[in-house]
């Protein structure tokens, strides 16, 4: 590969480029990899592992209570807000650290500045003020949180600063109502704050099965959210005490520590240099793949969010792996994105795989609907009221399971585990025929009998 700097120029060291850097690295590619802000992306810095941390942190507070009815005696307990963010840093710090050693273990180097496309083969580095050459790109630049425009909205913060506050704020006031907005009412809930979320639909979490939709914003409401609906934030000013006044379309006006805006994520590509290097785009910015990650520039690959497939971190794992495989392994693969297990982590959390019930009545017509909620078994004595949702979306003609939806205490690991059956395309029989581990909440996928059927509408 004469003629390039590199084989292979990676923009955006998180998850996805990161993976595809090594692989392609250890099949014998010369590869370098530009991050502008730090090595480990949306997922390790300011995503899912200290966003999980902080849902930890949140649930000991429950726990804590419920102990009691089990004989535990929890007295003077607080909580300290610095001391949860230095462990968190620490450990995020440390999981930077694995992956630039990685990298460089792999061979790959690694540059910290800004990489920008010239053209087709050609990236700017914006602090150094050179340009380098490759015969391939790869953009894996992820997501930024959205912005509305509202007025005043330079004194909210996103989830991207949430990890930064100096003290636990005691009254937030959150806008959306997607996951990240959902765990966030829940995480600051928990550890003690007063908090009210505002959403302009009627519930939460869109995109999801229905009966999770509605159990989880029941779940917001019994943990202490206020979930305001049909509501927007429409003007967020300043109070003397240096706390916020958010006032609302509906012309409710409230005060707050702190005001977040968890709107949804867009593609990182505003100022990338698509439009130089030819980079076909959607109008939400995100960049159009092929099935083997190649944009419409046989050269330019992208993978991760900023192709908003499916935006998980191990999709864009994937995809990376996909595409070093593809371009340097000589071996042509395309990453299969159906069938992919998902979390919410709510409190509790929310754990689904394959289409939901809206979905599957649209694809395949008529389906047959297997359902439960109820208490689990621990919160018999807890005292807790959290209830528990178990749903099973079967295709009525081959009664293939094609839609699994868990809410409630460990959904996310017994996801995964479900998640296999679901992708290898077990029947409801498969599942009736497998023995359940008594007690769990597990054992209602496999005990599932009675068919749910709509109320009459009279």
């Amino acid at each position: 590969m004469s003629g390039f700097d590199y084989d292979l120029f990676v923009i955006g060291a998180g998850s996805g480029g990161v993976r595809a850097a090594r692989m392609s690295a250890m099949r014998g590619a010369r590869v370098a990899i530009a991050e502008e802000y730090r090595v480990g992306g949306t997922c390790v810095i300011r995503g899912c592992v200290p966003k999980k941390f902080l849902v930890y942190a949140s649930a000991y507070g429950k726990a804590f209570k419920e102990a009691e009815g089990y004989g535990w005696s929890a007295e003077n307990v607080s909580h300290d807000w610095p001391t949860l963010c230095a462990n968190l840093h620490d450990e995020v710090d440390r999981l930077s650290g694995i992956y630039v050693k990685n990298l460089s273990n792999s061979g790959v180097e690694i540059i910290h500045d800004r990489a920008v496309l010239e053209d087709a083969n050609t990236v700017r580095l914006v602090k150094e003020g050179r340009t380098v050459s490759a015969r391939y790109i790869l953009i894996a630049v992820g997501g930024t949180p959205a912005q509305l425009g509202i007025e005043g909205e330079e004194l909210a913060i996103t989830s991207n600063e949430v990890f930064h506050l100096k003290q636990r704020p005691d009254h937030v006031v959150i806008q959306g109502g997607g996951y990240i907005a959902c765990e966030f009412a829940q995480v600051f809930a928990g550890l003690g704050s007063k908090v009210c979320q505002i959403y302009r639909r009627d519930t939460v979490l869109r995109g999801f099965d229905d009966d999770v939709r509605s159990h989880v914003h029941e779940e917001l409401k019994r943990s202490g959210v206020r979930v305001m609906t049909h509501a927007n934030i429409s003007r967020i000013s300043e109070l003397d005490n240096s706390r916020r006044k958010v006032e609302t379309d509906t012309g409710e006006e409230l005060e707050a520590d702190v005001v977040i805006q968890a709107v949804g994520r867009v593609a990182h590509t505003d100022g990338l240099g698509l439009d130089k290097a030819g980079v076909a785009t959607r109008d939400n910015g995100s960049i159009i793949v092929d099935a083997f990650s190649k944009t419409n520039v046989d050269s330019i690959y992208a993978v991760g969010d900023v192709t908003d497939r499916i935006n998980l971190t191990p999709v864009a794992i994937r995809e990376g792996a996909a595409f070093a495989a593809t371009v340097f392994g000589d071996e042509p693969t395309a990453f299969d994105h159906a069938d992919v297990a998902s979390a919410v982590f709510t409190q509790p959390p929310v754990g689904s795989v394959g289409l939901s019930e809206h979905a599957a009545r649209q694809k395949f017509g008529d389906v047959d609907i297997y359902k439960a909620t109820f208490k689990p078994m621990k919160n018999a004595l807890s005292g807790s009221e959290s209830r528990m949702l178990v749903k099973l979306v079967v295709r009525q003609d081959t009664q293939q399971v094609v839609g699994v939806h868990m809410a409630g205490d460990d959904s996310p690991e017994i996801i995964q585990a479900v998640a296999i059956a679901v992708k290898a395309g077990l029947t409801k029989a498969q599942f009736d025929a497998t023995c359940a581990v008594h007690p769990t909440v597990a054992e209602e996928l496999v005990t599932l009998k009675e068919k749910w059927t709509p109320p009459e509408i009279s």
